[in-house]
């Protein structure tokens, strides 16, 4: 039997400074295929070249993938600064009414540190361009040196909502995970739920209330090492079950819907 198709949202990259190419993380299709049970199938987030339509029909599920390209913020009216660092236009132009199109059908998708940050914008939420500049804020960002291990090894606690969706499926209230990211939510959307909090305050862990399907997102990056991390593996096998369970036609996943 031909495994669900799980499309990953890839990002606007220039190869050697040069080449213009659309990537994805290894560690992302790793995710997916090893631990979601899923084919991964690589998207180039481009208006010019694929459609929302076409993206819901080809696709059984979503990977929203984090990227150092953070979303637009015309996309929640606000003014471009410095601060708000590097874009990418044709990927905003893709994954906001994608998202929007999954809550409405009940399809699933799993945001991923940008990702996580895209879901909040397409219901209707803003960002903080700087989170670590904010008073009483830590800095999430990547550490610059290191190998990978060490720029992906967990680094703060994650506090999760007692009796919630993320606490049901981790089966524990606090988590540790690693933290790659420069921005955060400012203001919340339309129907966000936040779930999950980093000691200084910042969301870290969020879903679409009411919404049929599957809509779980992170601000941190569990593809890493996901087959092994006990808190990247209950979150890859319930989105690779909700994706099956949408292949099937048999509808949603009901995680979220006790919530």
């Amino acid at each position: 039997m031909s495994r669900p198709v799980v499309g990953i949202i890839g990002n606007s990259y220039l190869m050697n400074d040069e080449y213009p190419t659309h990537a994805g993380g290894t560690m992302n299709s790793e995710a997916v295929a090893n631990v979601s049970g899923c084919l991964p199938l690589l998207i180039p987030a481009d208006p010019r070249y694929v459609s929302v339509e076409e993206l819901l029909e080809v696709c059984d599920g979503f990977l929203l993938t984090g990227g150092r390209p953070n979303v637009h913020p015309e996309e929640y009216g606000e003014p471009e600064t410095e601060a708000h660092g590097e874009f990418d236009r044709a990927r905003d132009a893709i994954t906001l009414p994608l998202v929007r199109a999954c809550v409405e059908r009940g399809q699933p998708f799993f945001g991923i540190c940008r990702g996580f940050q895209e879901v909040n914008v397409a219901m209707g939420g803003t960002l903080y361009p700087e989170i670590r500049e904010l008073p009483g804020r830590m800095n999430h960002r990547m550490p610059p040196d290191g190998t990978l291990e060490e720029k992906f090894a967990l680094r703060h606690i994650v506090t999760l909502s007692e009796g919630g969706v993320f606490h049901r499926l981790m089966g524990a209230c606090e988590v540790m995970t690693n933290t790659l990211h420069g921005q955060g939510i400012k203001t919340v959307g339309h129907r966000i739920v936040i779930e999950g909090h980093a000691p200084d305050g910042t969301p870290e862990a969020i879903y679409v209330k009411d919404a049929p399907g599957f809509t779980l997102s992170v601000q941190w990056h569990p593809e890493w090492d996901a087959e092994n991390d006990p808190v990247s593996r209950p979150l890859f096998k319930a989105f690779g079950a909700a994706v099956h369970t949408w292949s099937e036609g048999s509808g949603a996943r009901l995680i979220q819907q006790s919530a």
